[in-house]
């Protein structure tokens, strides 16, 4: 007797449809095709002792299962409840005649309860698509899997409770979510607020302009100058996710297995703080069972990037082109998958090895080679991806004691949010651009232009400071955000004069103040 049941299998970002052909007639063999991985070869024992549990039989029975389409790897333990279901409907111990109407997926206990398995949102998504009637997955999963609409999605807590649904002894009622209340209501709640920083009036500003033109920046100061602190503080004052955006978001992190069984949504842009001692591999991605990297799990937020010399430097060398691109393909023998990685860079390090060059309160204790050894760890490509350099000076002890809150996050992501809205509409007619960090050189040209003061100012910074070249189109777009800013149509002079003092490692003579 041959029974069809159907799963999904996620390679990267893509789902495919699996239809799992279960076989059953005269002989004692067990036989599984189709590619699958010893987590689904080993299926068996859990599935065999599952339905022993559960007061069913194993067939004694000539098996033979594929999973189809055949010439596609299958990795997990997520094949388990619908293998079960084929063979229990095959073998008789069942009888069900909507089979068809379901994609199923979880990993089986030997108890027959169901634990939870990855990729639950897109796997949703796919099943919408092939416009199946419903989408069995484990309870844990139930959440992410319900936003999807115009879709029954079931949460089970057995195989008991499957084999009830598919064979209508028993009537269940899918789960259901208000998507856009749930999405709207908690976008923010943050438990953070830059209110809570004193002082680095300048900092503010510099980290205001980078949000409102999606800019990527740098933080320089000793220790104990508040980047990190100020840097975390950063997703609150980003434009809020729209819904599209956190739908993208809510995928990458459900293939990485990394959301709670109570969370349907990522509402908030997310922030990824990875160790400097992680791997090129557990940034970018890939694996022998391939996964998202921080980069993309920083999708649509914000990968921050703590005493980034002491990072090592083949690995900061991987962000250069996922920074361009905002896409990262990872190619490998046996796979080529693509993820998205678009998002803001934030960096901060401290000037020189002792942490105290340019300090008015400590004496540096560096030479001058170890100083631009020290920089010299940061490549110049790399640098010249990071539209702001942002010097910070230790907190005055007047600022840190005072009780006055500063500006809170909310009224700076309302001037933010006013400055995207500028470059939504001035870039509507462009694909794939939306702010000014991603305009072109011939976009620089057309909407950056400084006026005739302006351009000298900008002649003359060049030559005085000794900028270098790659400066000179990352102070255009900056300058162009912050007379977005300011509501103004024309960049000015004052615009450019602000965005040349957020250039500092480019100086010539920056190590030998």
């Amino acid at each position: 007797m041959l029974v069809k049941t159907y799963s999904a299998a996620v390679n990267g970002m893509d789902v495919t449809t699996i239809t799992v052909e279960v076989n059953l007639s005269k002989g004692i063999m067990y036989h599984l095709t189709g590619l699958g991985d010893s987590a689904v070869k080993e299926g068996k024992d859990r599935i065999a002792a599952a339905m022993q549990n559960n007061g069913f039989k194993f067939p004694v029975a000539d098996l033979t299962i594929n999973l189809a389409p055949a010439d596609l790897r299958k990795e997990g333990s997520s094949f388990d409840l619908p293998l079960a279901i084929g063979i229990l409907a095959a073998s008789g111990g069942i009888e069900s005649t909507c089979l068809n109407e379901y994609m199923m997926v979880g990993e089986l206990s030997l108890d027959g309860h169901l634990q939870p398995i990855k990729g639950a949102l897109p796997i949703a998504i796919r099943a919408r698509a092939e416009h199946f009637k419903g989408l069995i997955v484990p309870r844990q999963n139930v959440m992410e899997a319900a936003v999807v609409n115009n879709l029954e999605v079931y949460g089970m807590d057995t195989m008991m409770d499957v084999i009830q649904l598919v064979t209508g002894m028993k009537a269940y009622e899918p789960t259901q979510i208000d998507t856009r209340k749930r999405f709207y209501e908690s976008q923010y709640h943050f438990d953070i607020d830059f209110a809570d920083v004193r002082g680095q009036e300048n900092v503010k500003r510099a980290l205001e302009v980078a949000a409102a033109g999606s800019h990527n920046v740098i933080l320089i100061g000793p220790p104990g100058s508040g980047k990190s602190m100020m840097a975390k503080r950063f997703p609150t004052i980003m434009p809020p996710l729209t819904l599209a955006e956190s739908l993208d978001t809510t995928q990458i992190h459900s293939i990485a297995g990394k959301l709670g069984s109570d969370t349907s949504l990522i509402t908030q842009r997310p922030f990824r703080s990875p160790h400097h001692t992680i791997s090129e591999v557990a940034l970018v991605g890939g694996g022998s069972s391939p996964m998202p990297g921080e980069i993309s799990l920083a999708h649509n937020g914000v990968l921050f990037a703590d005493e980034l010399p002491e990072f090592n430097k083949h690995t900061l060398e991987v962000l250069r082109q996922p920074l361009e691109d905002r896409r990262i393909t990872i190619s490998r023998a046996k796979y080529s998958i693509e993820y998205p990685c678009s998002f803001q860079f934030i960096a901060s390090m401290n000037p020189c090895p002792c942490g105290y060059y340019g300090d008015p309160t400590h004496h540096c204790v560096c030479t001058h080679g170890q100083r631009q050894r020290y920089l010299s760890k940061i490549s110049g490509p790399l640098l010249d991806r990071i539209d702001i350099q942002c010097e910070i000076q230790p907190v005055p002890f007047s600022d840190i004691s005072t009780t006055k809150p500063g500006e809170p996050s909310s009224e700076i992501r309302r001037r933010v949010i006013a400055a995207r809205a500028i470059q939504e509409e001035r870039y509507k007619d462009f694909k794939d651009i939306h702010c000014n960090a991603q305009m072109t050189e011939s976009m620089i040209h057309k909407y950056a232009e400084p006026d005739e003061a302006g351009f000298r100012l900008l002649s003359n910074a060049m030559e005085r400071l000794s900028l270098s070249a790659r400066a000179y189109s990352r102070i255009l777009k900056v300058a162009r955000t912050i007379a977005d800013l300011a509501g103004s149509e024309k960049v000015e002079s004052m615009h450019i004069a602000e965005a040349i003092g957020y250039r500092n490692l480019d100086r010539g003579d920056w190590a030998e103040r």
